[in-house]
């Protein structure tokens, strides 16, 4: 009887412990986490749009920046994947926000697809500032991206931006069997809405979970800027 409450309790201990074990690897550490790059700098903030009436601003926040254009309900489904896998999950975090462009005149239609998101939640911190056709693509093109507006001035990538007025990403998102084959470099300067797994693993389980990292250190005096992710993939 003695054996089997000891057994019982061991069992228990272990089931107790090894997931926060596992948290404590999985969370980046002072010593070695390396923060995420400046891929852009000089982002414009959106309080400088002329057309942009609201008191909306990107400095001190950091923002995932979206631009759903003319026909903001044809991003219903990207718009979802970002507030189910971006937005609940970080929601929490200080001077977090979502912030995306819509046209002037896309404001009823904005309402609606605001309407449907928020089925399943409010949407204290994702705020949908309108302007002009100009504005938006002076908004963009301030950007660092391979990416281009559609005809509707939309697009199905989102961009991180500090509280800086940084925009940032990876400067090498080589896989390590891209690595080993010496593929040539490549950046990570946006993510795509349309793709879970870019959003669930790269964007929310790596990326912006480091940069909350990075500012929760400086507030303590903890933040070494002298290692990059980019040196640990180049082997460095």
């Amino acid at each position: 009887m003695e054996k089997k409450k000891l057994k019982k309790g061991i069992i228990l201990s272990v089931l107790f412990f090894l997931p926060v074990i596992f948290l404590l690897f999985l969370y980046p550490s002072t010593n070695n986490y390396n923060p995420l790059e400046v891929v852009k700098s000089s982002v414009l903030d959106v309080q400088n749009l002329i057309s942009n009436t609201s008191d909306i601003q990107l400095e001190d926040h950091i923002t995932v920046l979206g631009f759903l254009g003319k026909d903001p309900e044809s991003k219903v489904v990207e718009t979802s994947n970002l507030k189910e896998l971006i937005y609940d999950k970080f929601q929490g975090f200080k001077k977090f926000q979502v912030v995306m462009l819509v046209s002037k005149q896309a404001e009823e239609a904005s309402e609606r697809l605001k309407k449907e998101l928020t089925k399943y939640g409010e949407l204290k911190y994702w705020k949908f500032v309108k302007v002009n056709d100009s504005d938006t693509k002076k908004m963009f093109n301030s950007l660092r991206t391979s990416q281009v507006l559609d005809f509707n001035l939309a697009t199905n990538h989102v961009f991180i931006i500090d509280k800086d007025l940084n925009q940032r990403g990876r400067l090498d998102d080589r896989s390590n069997k891209q690595i080993e084959a010496k593929a040539q470099a490549f950046p990570l300067t946006a993510y795509n809405c349309s793709e879970v797994s870019e959003l669930k693993n790269k964007m929310g389980a790596d990326d912006l979970r480091v940069l909350f990292t990075e500012y929760r250190q400086k507030r303590k005096g903890e933040f070494n800027s002298t290692t990059r992710r980019a040196n640990d993939l180049k082997g460095e």
